[in-house]
């Protein structure tokens, strides 16, 4: 290895730790601030240059995540998951169909809008209903993490390293649909199997009737919104361009008399971590950093479904699943079947989220806003149900992918 690479080397292992944890020790950083300072140390030392750098972003990516925001911005103004959230619990009369209808609800909305969306919006409510009912929150706030990532596995929309392969693919919204619905599907059920095994005690007997003021939708945007989405996704599920649709949707949007702010209310911090890690990815290839870690797991990347699948996962785990995406582009797309790869990427990298609490921005999410609610998700209680539910659903998608021709 020449300096620079070891230089290079040092500068991308010091950024993908940190996005990985989280923070950096003894200073106030996040993901985004630190995969921006990595980005801009790796041009101060001439690994990328200015011009490769604004390349390296993928302006159809971001703008499809910046949509999507805006999408759920306007369904969280109309109350639409306060809505879901609400008429679910109400169906509920035992624990069993409660923790069900958690996992489904929070399953199917993240397969069609963004998983850590889904979260942010059910965390609070899951906490208030479980804590009003006297019942132990834990396992319904562990069905609602682990069903967030299992149903986002269904579409290029579930999540941000899906907007990254479905642009890097050029898959279809339908056919990674038709590929992946199943295992998701089937993962929503495990999800709700172990959780059950997990926490026997939690669910026998019934559940005591609760007062609770119903939820009414704010019907001026919620009947608009509702509309745009429903065309939005008619136009994916037809084929329409996905990064076009979406912002063209954003945009009849943004035509509302509501406020800017209110409407606009992107997670900035995620969008500037996306682009700190395509220009770390960029420079990593720019250098041959990527050829040579390819080149050492030839054996692992093409050796079958398995065995890349179980790459994809501890790599996820280890530099957390958007990063491990990234890298990985490059080399999945020279794959002889690279429609069988792109797709196990896709399956493997969300999947393996369900690990631990520190693999997905999803369980993050959950553990955090539970603890600002008085409910401690500690990493060994999530572990109870994490690591059957991650294993048992990897196996039941490695065991569909498979099944794809050659």
């Amino acid at each position: 290895m020449t300096t620079m690479q070891i230089a290079v080397g040092i500068i991308v292992l010091i950024t993908y730790v940190g996005i990985a944890i989280g923070q950096v020790p003894g200073l106030r950083m996040n993901r985004a601030t630190i995969a921006l300072a990595g980005a801009a140390a790796l041009i101060a030392v001439g690994a990328i240059d200015e011009k490769r750098a604004f390349a390296a972003i993928d302006i159809g990516t971001i703008l499809l995540l910046a949509a999507m925001m805006v999408i759920n911005a306007n369904l969280r103004m109309a109350r639409f998951f306060r809505l879901v959230g609400d008429r679910a619990m109400r169906l509920a009369r035992t624990p069993k169909t409660l923790l069900a209808l958690v996992i489904l609800s929070s399953g199917v909305l993240s397969a069609v809008f963004l998983n850590d969306t889904i979260c942010l919006m059910f965390t609070p409510l899951v906490v208030e209903l479980t804590q009003r009912m006297k019942r132990d929150p834990i396992p319904y706030l562990i069905g609602l993490a682990t069903a967030a990532n299992v149903g986002s596995t269904a579409t290029i929309t579930g999540n941000p390293q899906n907007l990254i392969i479905g642009q890097s693919s050029g898959i279809s919204y339908i056919t990674f649909l038709a590929y992946l619905a199943p295992v998701a599907l089937i993962g929503l059920g495990i999800c709700w199997g172990v959780i059950l095994l997990a926490y026997p005690g939690e669910f026998r007997g019934l559940l005591p009737e609760v007062e609770t003021s119903r939820v009414e939708p704010y019907y001026p945007l919620f009947r608009r919104t509702m509309l745009i989405v429903s065309g939005l996704t008619l136009a994916f599920l037809l084929g329409a361009p996905i990064v076009s649709s979406a912002c063209v949707a954003a945009g009849l949007l943004l035509v509302s008399r509501l406020r800017p702010n209110k409407l606009l209310a992107l997670d900035w911090e995620l969008l500037a971590m996306f682009g700190g890690l395509f220009v770390v990815t960029g420079a990593i290839e720019i250098i041959g950093l990527s050829d040579m870690l390819f080149e050492a797991t030839a054996t692992l990347l093409h050796g079958g479904v398995a065995t890349l699948s179980i790459t994809i996962g501890v790599l996820s785990n280890l530099v957390s699943n958007v990063p491990a995406v990234l890298l990985l582009r490059p080399e999945i797309a020279a794959f002889p079947n690279a429609h069988q790869g792109w797709l196990t990427l896709a399956m493997a990298s969300t999947l393996a989220g369900n690990l631990t609490l520190l693999g997905s921005a999803a369980t993050l999410i959950v553990a955090e806003l539970a603890r600002t609610h008085g409910v401690s998700l500690s990493f060994r209680a999530y572990l109870r149900a994490g690591i059957p539910i991650t294993i048992l659903t990897m196996l039941t998608g490695i065991l569909w992918l498979s099944l794809i021709p050659d």
